[in-house]
């Protein structure tokens, strides 16, 4: 299922822009970077409850958020995009 992740991670404090190093990068490993705090994911349900508790430990709720958007199996025809850089498939194999 696809799984739209956003996040805003204060970055006042030194600490903050650890969290805000950390939550990045565990996306970058689960999905693809479409805008600055924005991934799409392509998980399972086991893999999505992972990512979701993995990224509840690195926020300090009372200064960051985190929002899940479930996309579902059928999310092609939920997603328009409009502008430069297209998504790259999340389907099939990727060479960089």
């Amino acid at each position: 299922m696809l799984m739209l992740i956003t996040y805003d991670v204060s970055t006042e404090t030194k600490d903050g822009k650890r969290r805000l190093s950390k939550v990045a990068k565990y996306c970058v490993a689960h999905g693809q970077r479409v805008q600055n705090s924005v991934f799409e994911c392509n998980l399972n349900y086991g893999e999505v409850l992972k990512l979701q508790n993995k990224l509840k430990e690195i926020i300090d709720p009372k200064t960051d958020s985190l929002r899940f958007y479930n996309l579902g199996n059928n999310y092609e025809s939920k997603i328009e995009h409009i502008g430069i850089k297209p998504s790259i498939p999340l389907e099939g194999t990727i060479i960089i």
